[in-house]
């Protein structure tokens, strides 16, 4: 390390050592977290710490690619290398702002709204850069429709999704009044693909694990009125309210992007898992188990065709 390099990281690491900046930063209801120039975590906030589930004692001394937050977009690619927010604000030497998808402790994907501003020393050397993240999911309805549910002995207690019994009512209540108001429902049916072996190789524990990882990204990635629940095992299922087919395809396949990309981490080996899904659209004069029949038809396929897949009635694309 040069001279200079060395100086830009140690003023960095002063600013970042610095009780006045830690506690404007700790009260921010944002999560926030400096690095540096080699995007190295120098310091990391107290609603980070909340909302990602690293404590800061984990964290401080890593890359933010290391196994930590993994940035992804909504396609799914990775912003790590080359299109990462941080890197392009210090190398364009402006603000950067985007919607992405960061890695939570327990492995699922949390939508966030990041914003990164470069920072300089007196001389207005970039001596490293401040990323602060809002959750933009529908925290408040997803605590109160999970709070409801407890009341009404309709939770699932491991995933913390509606029940199979939850979703039988409603669905039934939706289908029925697809005869009665204008309005579409559609039906994903979600699998978690070769569950068993996963079960095999790392025991039921990281299998627990791997249920509630799919079960928080659906539900920290779902629309306020739209219902997943656990329907059992490792099969889940949507009730996604007025879409048409492609709007519904779009969602699953963005549930099945979210989901490939989570990954726990245990004994520095991450653990990851894909979903296969099958989509129907409920029809008029039918009842919620013919609709999820055709679903379920539609998931066989995706399972035929390889697993890691949306197959819709249409194209069985």
């Amino acid at each position: 390390m040069d001279s200079t390099t060395k100086k830009l990281d140690d003023e960095l690491s002063a600013l970042a050592s610095d009780p006045n900046y830690q506690a404007t930063l700790n009260q921010l209801k944002e999560g926030a977290y400096l690095t540096n120039r080699h995007r190295e975590i120098a310091f990391w906030n107290h609603a980070a710490e909340e909302m990602t589930g690293f404590p800061a004692v984990e964290v401080i001394g890593k890359h933010c690619f290391d196994s930590v937050l993994t940035h992804i977009d909504k396609k799914g690619r990775s912003l790590c290398k080359g299109q990462c927010p941080l890197a392009r604000a210090m190398k364009e030497d402006k603000e950067s702002q985007c919607d992405i998808f960061l890695h939570h402790k327990d492995g699922h994907r949390l939508p966030v709204s990041v914003r990164v501003t470069p920072l300089k020393n007196r001389t207005a050397d970039i001596i490293g850069a401040v990323e602060i993240f809002a959750d933009i999911s529908p925290s408040e309805a997803l605590q109160f429709r999970i709070r409801e549910l407890e009341q009404m002995a309709y939770l699932d207690e491991l995933t913390q999704l509606a029940s199979r019994r939850f979703v039988e009512i409603e669905a039934e209540r939706r289908v029925a009044e697809l005869e009665r108001y204008p309005g579409t429902l559609g039906i994903l049916f979600i699998d978690i693909d070769k569950f068993k072996t996963t079960n095999d190789e790392h025991g039921h524990d990281t299998g627990d694990e791997i249920l509630k990882m799919v079960a928080h990204t659906l539900l920290r990635n779902a629309r306020p009125f739209d219902i997943y629940g656990r329907w059992g095992g490792e099969e889940f299922v949507g009730l996604i309210k007025n879409v048409n087919m492609p709007e519904l395809k779009e969602i699953g396949e963005r549930c099945r992007m979210l989901i490939g990309a989570s990954y726990l981490v245990r004994d520095e080996q991450r653990i990851s898992a894909t979903v296969s899904i099958g989509i129907a659209m409920a029809r008029k004069g039918e009842t919620f188990k013919e609709a999820l029949t055709r679903a379920d038809e539609m998931l066989y396929e995706s399972k035929r065709q390889g697993r890691n897949r949306v197959t819709i009635e249409s194209t069985k694309s």
